[in-house]
């Protein structure tokens, strides 16, 4: 049954809802009907607003650390690149970079059974046994990192 709500009974709905139709024909519950009804929705307004807020605390807090986020990748990617260079030029192989900003680069190759072995060439041998390599970077407390397949 569908019911028709006039302007002068749209209170009395709404009370209805929360506390049923009896007891708002009782003119003197509808104060505090209508308490109930205010301390709900700023119930509401404030949770919405709370998680609001951490959730943008979050955002600034990562947006602040951009810097050492974008050091940390490009240590990450340096590694990945000598990675790269020992694997194809085995016999020139340098030594782990070291970067002027600050940041940290650790590079560590495997084997096919996942041991850990040299990125380049193991003497005698000419050529790599690395199978893939995993590179960190690492700037004050942001941690990066990248995996090459060789």
């Amino acid at each position: 049954m569908r019911r028709v709500i006039t302007k002068g009974k749209l209170w009395h709905s709404v009370c209805g809802l929360f506390l049923g139709e009896k007891r708002c024909a009782n003119k003197s519950l509808t104060g505090q009907a209508m308490l109930l009804i205010v301390l709900s929705i700023g119930g509401t307004i404030l949770a919405v607003t709370t998680v609001a807020g951490l959730l943008m605390l979050y955002q600034i807090g990562s947006a602040t650390d951009f810097t050492n986020s974008a050091k940390a990748v490009f240590a990450a990617d340096s590694g990945t690149e000598w990675a790269l260079y020992s694997f194809f030029n085995p016999a020139l192989t340098p030594a782990s970079p070291v970067l002027s900003n600050g940041s940290t680069v650790s590079v560590v190759c495997y084997d096919v059974n996942n041991a850990v072995t040299s990125c380049g060439a193991i003497a005698p041998a000419t050529t790599s046994v690395a199978s893939y390599a995993i590179s960190r970077g690492t700037s004050v407390n942001t941690k990066r990192a990248f995996l090459v397949g060789l």
